[in-house]
């Protein structure tokens, strides 16, 4: 009974360790998905299942990969996906994208602190920087905790807003829910593929560290289940998104539209929850960071973590929207190369077998 139960929050672990890595900023927004999947219509909810597809299959073959190679930072991985040179390259370059996107997580703190809470940026800043550094000091075993306590969190209310506002919708949403005008990649077949490889690139780094602390069998497992229920997320929010099209479309942040239409107190409730996700998000991008420079974990990790910070700090000063703006179209295109390093590699392996 107790080995079940164990077995069963470390399972519990490894999914939330996943869709927290996926359920950033811009997920929490509705942004990404009205981009990605609303604006294409009817067919952006094919799109989602595809998603859902990749998600699923891309989780359990991390998973399997760094379980097999007992991995504790994403070098092996990328070095078994993409040839020792490109492996290089791409690792430098995702080094990058970490530091990047942590940046990104420390300007969007100070920009929900300033613009929804009406408190001083650098208040937010400072603070998702401290707590990073806090929870990351206990090193990999503090990065599923912390998301074991958060991501439930994040998830539910994601769920329940966009379930309260679709169910609220009465038919206003029929006559969109048959057209599109056209969101990312201009196909929903091309908008889920640059969906999953954008989104992949921050749970590559962080679950291919648990490949020494993980049994085969639960990671197989958390992978499966993670990409189902993102799938599962992703759906409700599409779906309530489009409901509401043209409207939902017009707003920066389309989920806080949704909730202010649930009530005043669900709005300022999304406004702590996007932080909630930017938090989780800081925090694995700072673990990626740390564990592929500091593998062995101990001291060297734990001041790894606290410079990651420190170096995040300077591009932090610049616009949330001004970064996202520049960093993450180049996150978009690395991505694109691992996803198809993820797709590929294994089917050379069973051709080559064969």
């Amino acid at each position: 009974m107790i080995r079940h139960r164990e077995n069963g929050w470390l399972l519990a672990k490894v999914i939330c360790t996943y869709i927290g890595s996926i359920i950033g900023a811009g997920f929490a927004s509705g942004q990404e998905i009205m981009q990605f999947f609303a604006l294409h219509g009817r067919s952006g909810l094919l799109g989602v299942v595809l998603a859902t597809v990749l998600f699923s299959y891309l989780g359990m073959l991390v998973m399997f990969l760094s379980i097999t190679m007992r991995s504790d930072s994403y070098k092996k991985l990328l070095g078994l996906l993409m040839g020792s040179k490109a492996g290089e390259l791409l690792d430098a370059l995702n080094l990058f994208m970490l530091l990047g996107g942590l940046s990104v997580m420390l300007a969007g703190s100070g920009a929900v602190f300033e613009e929804h809470f009406g408190l001083p940026a650098a208040f937010g800043v400072w603070l998702v920087a401290a707590l990073t550094s806090l929870v990351l000091w206990g090193g990999v075993r503090g990065v599923l905790c912390a998301n074991v306590c958060l991501v439930p969190l994040k998830f539910c209310a994601v769920a329940a807003i966009s379930l309260a506002a679709l169910l609220g919708s009465g038919h206003s949403g029929a006559p969109a829910l048959t057209q599109g005008s056209g969101g990312v990649a201009g196909h929903w077949v091309c908008a889920a593929f640059l969906y999953v490889s954008y989104n992949m690139v921050v749970p590559v780094a962080v679950l291919s560290s648990l490949g020494q602390v993980v049994p085969l069998r639960i990671g197989l497992a958390g992978g499966l289940s993670g990409g189902l229920l993102l799938g599962l997320a992703i759906f409700l929010v599409t779906a309530s998104e489009i409901c509401f099209l043209p409207e939902a479309a017009s707003y920066q942040i389309p989920l806080l539209y949704l909730a202010g239409r649930l009530g005043a107190s669900c709005r300022w409730g999304l406004g702590f929850l996007i932080w909630l996700a930017i938090l989780t998000t800081a925090i694995a991008n700072a673990h990626g960071f740390a564990s592929r420079l500091a593998p062995a974990g101990g001291s060297r990790y734990r001041l790894t973590v606290i410079a990651a910070c420190l170096l995040a700090l300077p591009l932090s000063k610049f616009s949330f929207a001004v970064l996202v703006r520049f960093l993450y179209p180049l996150f978009g295109y690395a991505g694109l190369a691992l996803l198809v390093a993820l797709l590929v590699k294994p089917l050379v392996f069973f051709l080559r077998k064969r």
